[in-house]
């Protein structure tokens, strides 16, 4: 499906390192702003513990996880949207992401140079989010010289009303209100869509912090503010200690684990990252299981079994007659297809099934 992630922050708060312990590939490092000009983009894999489960009971050939695209953008600073630094690229490579993962460093080191020379989270994540705005009113002032005379002037309900939106939009904005963040019908979201405001892009935060505070976040001063700052907000904050993630990118699941539990840390931070993006863009999986292949398909929550069944082949989709759906419990209780089938545990399904996250689907297709 092609969704893109986007890693942004300022300079120096670890994102190429996230970026490197991500995708596994070095993305290049090092201590002092704008190392990453261009962007540098990976696919990941979700790690589900449910695809190797099912494929443990059909002994498959072959395991095809689901994939996301993240993308290392260069650091920002403060007067980006006027051009300073990197800005106008940055923004540039913002635009083109569906999702916004904020890194923000809440540690000390003396060792690691911070741009504005003090740490202070908050005025961190206000720095990029207020850039974010004004470039978003810009981008509102290039609209309304466009269009802003012609609306006044015309009978076009369509035009008046994205003209009337566009005004809605650039007061909340004026008021430090991200676009997200807004009260907004479906007709106005086509609208905020359509014109790809930088602010209207879901956001996970992520702490970056050092191995002390990742294992008493309860003592982690900077994390703490930060936190209570975003919940506040009802935002998604995740803390991570970067530099560990790096390391245990390079072990095998076994050996995670082992050291996940000296730090009282029950998930690793790069999986909750993985998953929270496809939490915020609405995706969701469903499963295919067989002796060659089991795989999982990616698919956006509240699409019926046609419209997934043509993520697979398009031709899917036109000739769909009925789905046989397992909920992966039981697939698993009843060790498999046969098992569900002697249990009566097979849906059969129509073109108006809603499809659900972790469903096991055999999909039948006119010939």
């Amino acid at each position: 499906m092609g969704l893109k992630a986007g890693i942004v922050g300022l300079p120096n708060v670890g994102k190429s390192t996230l970026f490197s312990a991500l995708t596994l590939n070095e993305a290049e490092s090092a201590n002092y702003a704008f190392t990453t000009i261009e962007p540098n983009v990976a696919i990941v894999n979700l790690y589900d513990k449910r695809l190797y489960e099912l494929a443990k009971i059909v002994n498959t050939n072959k395991i095809t996880p689901a994939t996301f695209q993240f993308v290392d953008i260069a650091g920002l600073v403060q007067g980006a949207s006027k051009g300073e630094g990197l800005g106008n690229k940055f923004l540039s490579n913002i635009r083109e992401v569906d999702a916004i993962v904020h890194v923000i460093r809440c540690f000390e080191d003396t060792n690691i140079i911070h741009v504005n020379n003090k740490i202070s989270p908050i005025d961190d994540l206000n720095i990029i989010n207020m850039e974010l705005i004004l470039a978003d009113l810009q981008t509102i002032e290039n609209i309304l010289n466009r269009i802003g005379k012609k609306a006044q002037n015309s009978s076009d309900k369509e035009l008046k009303f994205e003209y009337q939106t566009i005004l809605k939009i650039q007061k909340l904005l004026e008021g430090e209100i991200m676009i997200k963040n807004g009260d907004w019908t479906e007709e106005e979201w086509k609208i905020v869509k359509f014109y790809q405001f930088l602010t209207a892009k879901p956001t996970i935060y992520v702490a970056n912090l050092n191995t002390e505070n990742l294992k008493n976040l309860d003592q982690a001063t900077q994390y703490q503010k930060l936190k209570q700052y975003l919940e506040e907000k009802s935002e998604i904050l995740i803390p991570v200690c970067i530099k560990l993630e790096y390391e245990l990118s390079q072990f095998d699941e076994e050996e995670k684990e082992t050291f996940l539990k000296e730090y009282n840390v029950k998930e690793s931070g790069l999986n909750l990252i993985i998953k929270k993006s496809f939490y915020i863009l609405n995706q969701a999986t469903y499963f295919t299981a067989g002796e060659i292949e089991t795989r999982a398909w990616v698919y956006s929550q509240g699409q019926t079994a046609p419209e997934c069944a043509g993520i697979i082949h398009t031709d899917f989709a036109k000739k769909f007659v009925k789905a046989e759906v397992i909920k992966y419990e039981d697939y698993i209780k009843y060790n498999g297809e046969k098992g569900c089938r002697e249990n009566g545990k097979i849906n059969l399904e129509g073109k108006n099934y809603i499809m659900q996250d972790g469903d096991v689907c055999y999909f039948k297709i006119a010939k």
